[in-house]
């Protein structure tokens, strides 16, 4: 059995649950500073809400929407060694709201210019080559081919890309996806893969950079655009895909997951997203407490669109009368991110210790 390449996932990633005071607070007991932080109302119908280190604090985007990037100087305010500290804006603090962060460690400050074709752009950013994940800001120049730095030192399986002073749609690039890069989803919206060259330049990230087409959601002349790159780590992410079936399948991770966000791609359908802070009423493995990205909608307790947990991956059934149709239906395409809770094995001291089950 290979050991994972992380033991303590919390180092680097951990889902917060926290309820709003309406007025000023510091969300705290993380074992890291963030630089990624996603706030989503549970309980009311309000925008998601992200934020990240290199645009900096009090700057938000909305993955439910098109929208350019937004500044409030009452959202959040600061990170801190453990957390993040807010102000009293309603969508991340309202009185007795409550709410759910997910939280990603980057760390290790990057800049330099970009690379291919066209104008040579200034970029900057924010890696952590231990969890696989980067932060990078850079500058569009409009010509496909250009090539952006993402500093993991090893193939991205997952980039999103998002235009900040302009609206424009959430770019979902996988090497998930049944033609890879040559194909895309889009975050804020439930479509299912479309293909194009104008997004990805029909061509795979590197080891060194991502590489975009001509079209303006990756690459509009002179314009900022932030991207979030992701590298598999054993025992600590997973992004793969799968088959639907008329019953149930089990997706191996090799570690309990924290984090799962699930989109049918060979047809039209909502993100959902689960983690197993918010837990079941059913009680058990279950988790049916569904976030939906491309929506505002308040959490969801979903009777048919619910997976189970498990120390080593998760399993996605397939409702009565056909419905749950939108994490597991008979003969379609699912992609997934997932991010650990434990790995199955840990590799630390004199040997390996399998996880319990949830």
């Amino acid at each position: 059995m290979a050991y994972p390449d992380i033991d303590k996932p919390s180092d680097y990633f951990e889902t917060k649950l926290y309820t709003g005071n309406g007025g000023t607070q510091s969300i705290t007991g993380l074992d890291f500073e963030p630089n990624w932080t996603w706030i989503k109302h549970r309980d009311g119908a309000t925008a998601h809400m992200i934020f990240d280190s290199v645009r900096g604090a009090l700057y938000r985007l909305s993955t439910n929407n098109s929208n350019s990037q937004a500044s409030a100087a009452n959202t959040l305010t600061s990170w801190n060694s453990d957390g993040f500290a807010l102000g009293s804006e309603n969508d991340t603090n309202g009185n007795s709201r409550l709410f759910v962060s997910w939280n990603w460690k980057a760390g290790t400050s990057v800049s330099g210019n970009t690379g291919g074709s066209g104008t040579s752009k200034s970029y900057s950013g924010s890696v952590n080559t231990d969890a696989g994940f980067s932060i990078i800001k850079y500058t569009g120049n409009g010509t496909a081919g250009h090539t952006i730095p993402h500093h993991l030192g090893v193939q991205p399986r997952v980039v999103i890309c998002k235009r900040l002073s302009q609206n424009g749609q959430w770019v979902f690039g996988s090497m998930a996806l049944p033609n890879q890069f040559e194909q895309f989803l889009e975050l804020d919206l439930t479509g299912g893969v479309q293909s194009s060259s104008l997004r990805w330049n029909n061509t795979d990230p590197s080891s060194s950079v991502f590489t975009v087409g001509s079209t303006a959601d990756t690459n509009q002349d002179g314009t900022t655009i932030i991207a979030y790159s992701f590298a598999e780590k054993k025992g600590y992410s997973k992004f793969s895909s799968y088959t639907g079936t008329s019953s149930q399948i089990f997706n191996y991770t090799g570690f309990k997951p924290r984090f799962i966000l699930i989109k049918k791609t060979s047809e039209g359908a909502s993100w959902q997203l689960f983690d197993t802070k918010r837990t079941s009423s059913n009680g058990g493995n279950v988790l049916n407490y569904i976030i939906y990205p491309n929506l505002s909608n308040s959490e969801d307790d979903d009777a048919y669109n619910y997976i189970d947990a498990y120390a080593n991956g998760f399993r996605c059934f397939s409702g009565p009368g056909g419905q749950g149709t939108e994490t597991n239906k008979n003969g379609q395409n699912f992609i997934y991110m997932a991010f650990a809770e434990n790995p199955f094995v840990t590799s630390t001291g004199n040997g390996s210790i399998p996880t319990t089950a949830r």
